[in-house]
């Protein structure tokens, strides 16, 4: 019962009217849901003479017909590997060349993309509507799933400290997610989800398309992000969570339509992927609109922490307390738990921990060791329990022996006006080992000094932790995930 068509089969029997999805191209019940994973089950195990265990890589922007497919991929028992559209040719073969997929289904809008992947792999235009073949009412053979143990989603990581690695997530993975998420801000078949994130990534998955599913709720699912059209949609389909990335909630904060748009059957705007400002989490508060801030990983499938709708507001800058099914720790470099306060290594537990790297196992081992997955992320704890972000153990500096977390000296960076954007990395220094450098960008037509930014922050930092030197760009370069890229950042220094 914990398979994911199982969720839409089941809900298709009991509330076959209730409105399951909506996109701009159609809407559809539970029934013509169920019905149509059946036809594109049928396609795929019939005419493409697909097998369990099968990779299908999908290559897509955000649309109906994505979920469809996760849907009938999993009731098949084959692997889902979805492609970030925004990575290159040779990126994405080597995920498809990794993977083993031996199928591509792609949308017309990514043709130009897929002609340069790779040979000796199928393409199927899996959204031609004038192919009767792919949506017969053909019958399919039924598949045994083990959903604990079977593969049902590679999920690649963004690959900004190495080659991409597949984190494999099975169909009990999702659903223990979809019950954290469920639990942790009460998930309901009331509620109306949009999906903002693509569906390429965990985020646009697990917040909170399937956990919203298996509540029987609504899952509204625009294509590509506009955030006018995101403001509009919020108000028309009655939308009550809203996830996204503090970029996302940047764009619709800055939209003209925001201070006047008609937000009161929003319960939930709720932010993850990278840390969240305070000064934009604070807007949309004086706004009178809840905002809370969560933490996940793709290995996790993606939900550890979240904000209940009691502290949201009392505990701004925390990603919360972790979910339901989530054991965690915090340990030093010996695996000892810190005491409050002090910051180490997250490590997490559960029923959601993803099950290996794709051909990778000494990187698994490496990663979960005694039933703990070890993020490599690091965190500290208050005297509450609530949790808040330090930065990435791989990014910390040490510098005269004094450890430095690059995410402290970012964040009092954003407290000025007029930075947009600020990633700070460790350079060598003959004297100190490792000095802090930082990198801004200005909102439009802002400018500061270098001096006025160090004096800016020698108020607020010890004197070891200012950045030696503070290099103004246009734009900082981002990864394929949207994340800054520091990878890019360390060349560019080498560079000059």
């Amino acid at each position: 019962m914990e398979a994911i068509s199982y969720w839409v089969h089941k809900r298709a029997f009991i509330t076959p009217d209730r409105v399951a999805l909506i996109s701009d191209q159609s809407i559809y019940t539970y029934f013509t849901l169920s019905v149509k994973i059946q036809q594109k089950a049928a396609f795929l195990q019939n005419h493409l003479q697909l097998q369990k265990g099968d990779r299908v890589a999908i290559l897509s922007q955000n649309r109906e017909e994505y979920m469809i497919s996760y849907f009938a991929i999993a009731q098949l028992g084959l692997v889902a590997v979805p492609l970030n559209i925004r990575l290159t040719a040779p990126e994405l073969a080597f995920q498809v060349k990794d993977s083993g997929a031996t199928t591509i289904l792609y949308e017309e809008e990514t043709m130009d993309l897929y002609q340069e992947i790779c040979d000796h792999v199928n393409f199927v235009n899996a959204y031609d509507f004038t192919q009767p073949i792919m949506y017969s009412e053909e019958s399919i053979t039924e598949v045994a799933v083990d959903v604990a143990n079977d593969p049902y989603v590679i999920c690649y990581t963004s690959g900004t400290t190495g080659r991409p690695k597949g984190a494999v997530l099975t169909q009990a993975n999702m659903f223990w997610n979809a019950l954290n998420n469920q639990y942790a801000i009460d998930i309901t078949s009331a509620d109306n989800v949009i999906v903002l994130l693509p569906l390429f990534h965990i985020g646009g998955m697990g917040l909170f398309a399937f956990p919203a599913i298996l509540a029987g709720g609504t899952v509204v699912i625009p294509g590509k992000f506009n955030p006018g059209d995101a403001i509009e949609k919020i108000q028309a389909y009655e939308i009550s969570i809203v996830m996204g990335v503090p970029t996302i909630h940047d764009a619709i904060r800055r939209h003209p339509l925001f201070e006047t748009a008609n937000f009161d059957s929003v319960r939930w705007f709720y932010s993850g992927g990278a840390p969240c400002p305070n000064e934009l989490i604070q807007a949309y508060l004086d706004r009178g609109l809840p905002f809370g801030q969560g933490m996940g990983m793709t290995e996790t499938a993606p939900t550890i922490f979240m904000l209940s709708k009691e502290d949201y507001k009392r505990k701004v800058g925390s990603i919360g307390k972790p979910v339901m099914f989530c054991d965690i720790a915090i340990v030093d470099d010996n695996g000892n738990q810190v005491r409050n306060g002090e910051i180490g290594e997250l490590l997490i537990k559960g029923p959601h921990v993803m099950k290996e790297y794709w051909g990778l196992p000494d990187k698994t081992k490496e990663a979960i060791q005694h039933g703990w997955f070890y993020s490599g992320d690091l965190m500290r704890q208050d005297e509450e329990g609530f949790v808040y972000v330090a930065g990435r153990k791989k990014d910390m500096i040490i510098s005269g022996g004094e450890n430095i977390y690059p995410l402290e000296i970012e964040q009092i960076l954003k407290e000025l006006p007029q930075i947009n954007e600020a990633a700070v990395i460790g350079v060598q220094d003959e004297k100190w080992g490792e000095v802090p450098i930082g990198f801004i960008s200005f909102n439009k037509k802002e400018n500061l000094t270098e001096e006025e930014m160090k004096a800016f922050c020698s108020t607020r930092l010890a004197k070891y932790k200012v950045p030696k030197q503070i290099i103004i760009l246009t734009e900082l370069p981002k990864n394929a995930t949207g994340k800054i890229d520091k990878k890019s950042l360390r060349h560019y220094v080498i560079s000059r």
